[in-house]
């Protein structure tokens, strides 16, 4: 009991500490982080610690799911076992039906074949072989029900691991990709050879909008970026989620300068957005964001290509410009 409250305080002290919530997930990854019984966690956050990465909610989840939550991959793999059952019972079903028809042809053979001049032997042989025709096609009727159920359930469970899939890769207020699938989705970029370039998007004035006008604005605001985000990159990048008040986004086979034409239609479409209050009909201030572009060059992962990211957004922001590209 004693060893247990040192860590709970501990944990206390480390949330209260980074500013996080309480919430199961943060306490979690935290208790596991003070118990040191993860050595990969421990040394990816001290790592970021010393790096003086920004530790908030949207970066603890990414290492719960990258060193804690293994259910996931779990799940993954039972359904593909039920995928390959199902695949196998439906060749199976094929070639039994097939079998059937080739004993049925079978049998017509053979009702040609019988002896004409013993009546009797022949009406009885004639009977047998039409009961036994009819008992293996009843049991094949039998066995393509029960594949038809089988195949049913496996398309509800398919529809399941896709919603489960889908809360397991987004951001759930937002409806972007979290951190640790973007990190999943560059190492395998960088497997094909891919260039990769990243775009930070800080909304500078947020802090502003949640302090003044409450959190349900707060809200409102980050889902209308996020959104802006999404329009002009859904079929061109991978947006994510990757702060409080940050966004990412990952892109392919680009150049740095693409990459800024980009970034500069996000900020256009955001800037275009007004605001006003329902209670007093007050305008709100507009959104202002700062950008940061940076390609990856032996970066090692999507964290520290992001935190290049987001340092050159915070140069755009000491420069007054509206973004700015690593390296330059």
């Amino acid at each position: 009991m004693v060893i247990a409250q040192e860590k709970m305080t501990k944990v206390c002290i480390f949330l209260e500490h980074h500013a996080l919530p309480p919430s199961p997930l943060n306490y979690q990854v935290v208790y596991t982080y003070v118990s040191q019984v993860n050595p990969k966690l421990n040394a990816t956050l001290d790592r970021a610690i010393a790096q003086k990465v920004s530790i908030d909610s949207v970066y603890i989840e990414q290492l719960y799911f990258d060193f804690i939550e293994q259910g996931h991959k779990m799940k993954t793999a039972i359904v593909r076992n039920v995928d390959s059952v199902i695949n196998s019972l439906s060749r199976g079903a094929n070639n039994n039906e097939q079998h059937i028809v080739r004993f049925a042809e079978h049998i017509n053979d053979c009702v040609h074949a019988i002896d004409e001049n013993n009546k009797e032997q022949t009406r009885h042989a004639l009977k047998m072989l039409s009961k036994q025709s009819e008992q293996l096609l009843a049991q094949h009727h039998q066995f393509k029900q029960e594949i038809a159920k089988a195949k049913s359930l496996q398309e509800k469970t398919q529809k399941q691991l896709t919603q489960l899939r889908k809360q397991h890769i987004t951001d759930q207020q937002t409806g972007l990709y979290k951190r640790h699938y973007l990190n999943q989705q560059t190492q395998l970029w960088l497997g094909q050879n891919k260039a990769i370039c990243a775009i930070a998007i800080h909304i500078e004035n947020l802090d502003h909008f949640i302090d003044n006008y409450g959190d349900v604005i707060g809200e409102v605001i980050l889902n209308k970026v996020a959104k802006q985000v999404q329009k002009y990159v859904l079929e061109s990048g991978l947006p994510g989620r990757t702060g409080k008040d940050e966004f990412t986004i990952l892109l392919a086979d680009i150049e740095p300068e693409t990459a800024n034409v980009i970034a500069e239609k996000v900020r256009n479409g955001v800037e275009k957005l007004r605001f006003v209050s329902s209670k007093n009909g007050t305008k709100l201030p507009p959104i202002h964001l700062a950008l940061g572009i940076a390609k990856y060059e032996n970066e090692g992962d999507f964290t520290n290509l992001a935190r290049k990211a987001s340092h050159a957004a915070a140069k755009a922001k000491s420069l007054g410009q509206s973004s700015f590209i690593a390296g330059q």
